[in-house]
Order: structure tokens, then C-alpha cells, then sequence
């Protein structure tokens, strides 16, 4: 099965501006029910990045609780881990435990298609377990 396949395609993304304030990103989180969104790229070369709850809370601790005093910018993990959407999955989800992410940004040709998560991988699991037990 490849990336394409599992990966939550492009249009359910969230993606916010890298100049936006870390609060407009949590506020886009928690209205989408996400615990990440995408960090749009600076031009035609540059990289997508990824706000986690991880990156707002580091953040909060860092500026005392202000997040208003920051950009997007200056918390994104940028550029994101990514992958290819024609990889198999398997090669993905390897790479996911073995280096401890929780998402990949799915990319090609330096354009997103779409996000990889631990759900996405545990969904199709769990799926197939349905499937064997007559679900």
C-alpha cells in the first residue's frame, strides 16, 4: 500500500501563513480539531514546516506564556520530514518508529500533497483487524 493511499489528502490540510501569530495557528487547531498544521512554504523554493502542540507549548515556555510576541515562523519545525507519495508504507511507518514522529508532510516535486500520521497508519491496522473478524 503506498503513502497516497493512507496519507489525509491536501484538501483536509490546515495551513497557515509563516508570518501569522503562534495564537492564530492554535486557534486554527483547535477550530479544526487538529493537533497540527502546516506552515505554508516562503516562495517557489522554499520548505514547509509543521506547528505541533509540542511547538506552541515549547514556545509558551519559552516567552513566559506570551505566544502574541511570536510568529509561526520562529516555532515551525522547518523544513518538515517528508516523504513521497508513491513510497510504500511500510517504509514510512518504519521510519516513523524508528525516529519517533508522529507526522510526515507528504511532498513531491517541492509541492504538498498531503500528511502522514500515526492514526492514518493505525486507522488502515485496524481496518484490516475488522475486516479479518468479519466487522
Amino acid at each position: 500500500m503506498l503513502v497516497e493511499e493512507v496519507m489525509t489528502p491536501r484538501e483536509k490540510l490546515v495551513i497557515v501563513s509563516q508570518m501569522a501569530p503562534v495564537r492564530e495557528a492554535l486557534v486554527l487547531m483547535k477550530k479544526h480539531g487538529v493537533k497540527a498544521v502546516i506552515v505554508e512554504k516562503s516562495g517557489k523554493n522554499g520548505a514547509y514546516g509543521l506547528v505541533t502542540f509540542k511547538n506552541i507549548l515549547q514556545s509558551i515556555v519559552a516567552e513566559d506564556g506570551d505566544i502574541d510576541l511570536l510568529n509561526v515562523y520562529d516555532i515551525a519545525s522547518s523544513p518538515s520530514i517528508s516523504v513521497s507519495r508513491k513510497l510504500d508504507m511500510k517504509y514510512a511507518a518504519r521510519m516513523m518508529v524508528k525516529n519517533s514522529i508522529k507526522r510526515l508532510l507528504v511532498i513531491d516535486d517541492n509541492e504538498i500533497y498531503g500528511i502522514l500520521t500515526m492514526s492514518d497508519i493505525i486507522g488502515v491496522l485496524l481496518n484490516d483487524v475488522d475486516q479479518e473478524i468479519g466487522v
